[in-house]
């Protein structure tokens, strides 16, 4: 086994056969902290931009925070429900995709993927950066480094989602439920403290906020209106996620979309409630957060401007140090499990982003390479296309989340609003030929659900696109605009190629005529080999053929050639600009051209290198000629190898790998 094999190994493990794939599905225990670490783990910054957005009126606004987390909970137990709906009608894991596709066409379909897999993007970007900052907060030393810190954390996830599902999944879940604990944790003994009148004020509550200009006074209906929409389109960042878990249904353990069904409640109450209970104290303790880029905003107590390099703590943050001041301990769990599932919570993208291109490849709308499993039998290929994409907007954005969530929730509710539509036309063509009442009334209950869902979320898309369009949304429709067009270019290019290689009458005709020609540079073993290669296919014709760049070279070949004595011929092309692979594709060509009816073989003798820095030492020829030849009509290109003694190495290695597999044993007979 080789260095890289090695290497590989360790990282994701022993290789997994396709028959252990049951193996690798998830019991609710494991399938809550995988699917539904990112909607959890939105209460770490949803709170903070409802605060943000309303800090633009001056800390009065805050009154409404409490009324604005309560709007974003019912639409967020709106959206689970009706998602409950979908999970029971299309648990093959197509989710939002599949009941637009089946349900509104094609294209319905294709932006439904498109708006989703940006978000899945975005989902990593904005957790690991916010995560960065956390990180940032807590160690000094990283102030500035954001973007390198996130890109690492994004690339040790990738590494540990490289080990299958399962395996990711039970190393989640600990640090969830961890983070669940400590949020609630925190939110109970605040309440208590609340009661018993001894809940402290936060760091910020001596500070004072001054309006941005234009925001100064009392507002008018239209201002505030504007406003109290800006702050609720933010707080929808808690529904993000929770699609991811009708995407991995087929993750679940059997009964899959009861299961299913069972961790999208648990999700939907445990985020309400989290979200309400941070909201809650922090208006309860005076709390000033403002845009962390417009920190000139807060103001002291006297007036004045804070001081130079004042560090604006997060939300939870503050709130932990408040309600723990007496607890240090708890301070520091609190902040530090809240940065851990930030940084956890991308395992939703990082599990619901794969499914989705293996669906999208399967259909034809996305390279068949995403649709393959890895070692571990996870989507590896759309594992690491999601990273690379995740660190290059994280590089571009220099990890900074309040700009990186104006781009955030514009997809998802492009996918929810497509899909409570699509499950609406589901019941409607289910009703039509269904007979039984008690079933006609589940299904009229469902298609009411549905409904209210699509009513909620099209207002709230409304709302985001207008309050979050020039500040970044247009970035994200551009983005999904740019997936959809390349999606639908993928699938004319495997629509054309399947029309090219359908099979007719025509095809059951043989050549006319086969004209073997093979390549000599010298007469050594790889030449002879291929010689003897091509005379035992019996062609029609066959001849040796070599190049002529020098003619001391060509003089010595053909004085070899007639001491052996061989039964074929040796063809001289001269080449006096000393190319080689021209005049080969032009004779080759030539003859093709003589009898368009036959094919013309070449036979390419190369010798095979198994050590990586031996290829530096000779040349490519071969590989760039057979390159050159698989463009040229009515030829055929067979490779005749040669192995060289590291070559037959590195093939015995390869051997006793594929033998010592788990599986199989040596001596054991694979046919049976």
């Amino acid at each position: 086994m080789g260095v890289g094999d090695v290497s590989k190994r360790i990282l994701i493990g022993r290789k997994l056969r396709s028959s252990q794939l049951g193996e690798t599905l998830l019991p609710k225990r494991i399938a809550l902290p995988v699917f539904a670490s990112d909607a959890l783990s939105s209460v770490a910054y949803a709170p903070d931009e409802i605060f943000i957005m309303l800090a633009v009126a001056g800390a009065s606004a805050y009154a409404w925070s409490w009324k604005i987390g309560l709007v974003v909970a019912l639409v967020m137990l709106t959206v689970v429900t009706s998602y409950r709906q979908t999970v029971h009608a299309y648990p093959s894991g197509g989710g939002d995709y599949e009941v637009a596709t089946v349900n509104l066409g094609r294209n319905a379909g294709v932006t439904v993927a498109s708006a989703l897999l940006v978000d899945y993007v975005l989902t990593v970007a904005v957790s690991i950066s916010n995560a960065a900052q956390y990180a940032a907060s807590a160690i000094p030393h990283l102030i500035g480094h954001e973007a390198l810190v996130a890109s690492i954390a994004i690339v040790v996830l990738t590494a540990t989602n490289l080990r299958g599902v399962r395996e990711s999944g039970t190393f989640f879940a600990i640090p969830t439920y961890l983070f669940m604990a400590a949020i609630l944790g925190t939110g109970l003994y605040g309440l208590l403290l609340l009661l018993n009148g001894s809940l402290p004020q936060a760091e910020s509550a001596n500070l004072r906020i001054r309006p941005e200009e234009g925001w100064e006074g009392t507002l008018n209906q239209v201002a505030l209106v504007f406003l109290l929409a800006r702050a609720f389109s933010s707080g929808c960042a808690a529904l993000t996620g929770v699609e991811a878990i009708s995407n991995g249904v087929p993750a679940f353990q059997r009964p899959k979309s009861k299961n299913a069904a069972t961790t999208l409640l648990l999700l939907g109450l445990i985020a309400v409630t989290m979200m309400m209970s941070i909201i809650v104290l922090a208006n309860q303790m005076s709390i000033r957060y403002v845009d962390p880029h417009a920190l000139e905003n807060l103001r002291t107590a006297g007036g004045g401007a804070v001081p130079a390099g004042y560090e604006q703590h997060p939300v939870i943050s503050q709130i932990a140090a408040g309600v723990f001041h007496d607890f240090p301990p708890g301070f520091y769990f609190v902040i530090t499990v809240t940065g851990v599932i930030l940084v956890l919570a991308a395992n939703t993208a990082f599990n619901g982003f794969p499914v989705l291109g293996s669906i999208l490849a399967r259909d034809g709308y996305a390279p068949r390479s995403l649709g393959a499993r890895g070692d571990r039998l996870a989507y590896s290929n759309g594992i690491i296309f999601l990273a690379v994409l995740a660190i290059a907007l994280i590089v571009i954005f220099d990890a900074q989340t309040t700009k990186l969530i104006q781009l955030y929730i514009v997809g998802v509710f492009v996918s929810f609003n497509l899909s409570q539509l699509g499950m609406i036309r589901h019941w409607t063509r289910h009703l039509a030929t269904e007979r039984d009442p008690n079933e006609r009334r589940r299904m009229q209950r469902s298609r009411a659900i549905n409904a209210f869902g699509l009513g909620m979320t099209s207002v709230v898309l409304v709302i985001v696109l207008v309050t979050k369009f020039l500040a970044g949304a247009w970035i994200t429709i551009l983005a999904m605009s740019f997936f959809f067009v390349v999606m639908l270019a993928i699938k004319r290019h495997y629509d054309s190629v399947a029309r090219e290689l359908a099979a007719d009458e025509s095809d059951k005709v043989m050549p006319t005529r086969v004209h073997a020609i093979v390549l000599v540079s010298k007469l050594h073993k790889p030449t002879l080999r291929a010689l003897a290669f091509a005379q035992a296919t019996r062609p029609n014709a066959l001849e040796a053929v070599t190049v002529s760049t020098t003619d001391s070279d060509t003089a010595e070949l053909l004085k070899q050639w007639d001491e052996r004595n061989l039964p074929m011929p040796l063809k001289v092309l001269h080449s006096p600009y000393r190319e080689l692979i021209r005049p080969v594709v032009e004779y080759a060509s030539a003859i093709r051209n003589a009898n368009p009816r036959g094919v013309v073989a070449v036979y390419i003798p190369e010798y095979v290198v198994g050590r990586w820095w031996e290829q530096l030492l000779h040349n490519q020829t071969a590989l760039r000629l057979k390159g050159r030849l698989l463009f040229t009509p009515g030829v055929m290109v067979i490779s005749v190898p040669y192995q060289l003694a590291s070559g037959k190495e590195r093939a015995a290695e390869m051997r006793e790998e594929y033998w010592l597999a788990p599986g199989l044993r040596r001596g054991s007979d694979t046919r049976r």
